[in-house]
């Protein structure tokens, strides 16, 4: 009990100053907004010391590669045009960081207090949809194809949610991947590398999608009164917009959390073919 107490602690200074180092880089990059900084620190402290090296890898994995899609071509235009419409665009607030790594971070001290292999499925696929969702808009705002409606198929204006395109599916499809590869790199002896990558390249595709169909469904759009631009934003030009659909609740986090779910669910079903 004594030498489990140590390992803890130290486990948990390791964590605190690591994720402070990163979280104080991020921040400086204007990667984080500073409660989204804060909201790092604690969130990268509770995973190296509830986990082992693969939970926090794999965050890190997500958070690096995310942020440098973001800041990659920030100034192209098309990608400007999509982000004008994004309900947040830029820093990460304590919101984002939550709905895309809190759900992890559940399953993480879930397997610190139960061991099973199904926490670690559930876990690469929470993880590989935030990243395919991440990849597939971050990419997708640079095609030059015009996005296409996930329900009716027409042809849509950039940034608009539930809308789909052949780079950003791609996309979508290789950040899912990565994940299962970064899992499966550090997986823990008996747990199947391959059914590691399968699992969140499947959930992790079909949670973007997910994404993409909440986005056209029920998440909440808004329309401006002054320019008559649709997005994702309650306000713009300077005046509060009208929600013309969706629940006001469903905000693009409700979104991320719910889809990001949806994924889990379904790696750890896809687990059970490899572990029972």
């Amino acid at each position: 009990m004594e030498h489990w107490i140590t390992e803890w602690w130290i486990r948990f200074f390791i964590g605190a100053i690591g994720s402070s180092f990163i979280a104080v880089v991020a921040y400086r990059l204007r990667s984080l907004s500073l409660s989204g900084a804060w909201s790092a620190i604690v969130m990268g402290t509770c995973y190296v010391t509830l986990g082992d090296p693969m939970w926090f890898s794999v965050l890190l994995a997500f958070f690096i590669s995310s942020s440098v899609w973001s800041k990659w071509k920030r100034h192209h235009r098309t990608k400007r045009k999509a982000e004008s419409t994004y309900a947040k665009t830029g820093r990460r607030d304590a919101l984002q960081v939550w709905a895309n790594g809190g759900l992890g971070l559940v399953l993480c001290a879930g397997h610190a207090c139960w061991p099973g292999a199904g926490w670690l499925y559930a876990f690469v696929g929470v993880m590989g949809g935030v990243n395919a969702d991440t990849w597939a808009t971050e990419i997708g705002a640079l095609s030059r194809t015009a996005p296409r409606a996930l329900l009716s198929g027409k042809a849509v204006a950039p940034g608009t949610s539930g809308g789909v395109t052949p780079l950003g599916s791609a996309a979508a499809l290789i950040g899912a991947v990565f994940i299962g590869v970064i899992a499966a790199l550090l997986a823990p002896a008996g747990v199947t590398s391959g059914g590691l990558i399968a699992a969140a390249a499947v959930a992790g595709f079909a949670g973007a999608y997910a994404d993409s169909l909440l986005g056209a469904t029920v998440q909440a759009m808004y329309r401006c009164s002054i320019c008559g631009s649709e997005m994702e934003r309650a306000e713009h030009c300077g005046v509060a917009a009208l929600r013309i659909r969706g629940c006001a609740w469903m905000t693009n986090d409700a979104v991320n959390l719910v889809s990001s779910a949806i994924a889990g669910l379904l790696a750890w079903a896809i687990g059970l073919i490899f572990y029972g």
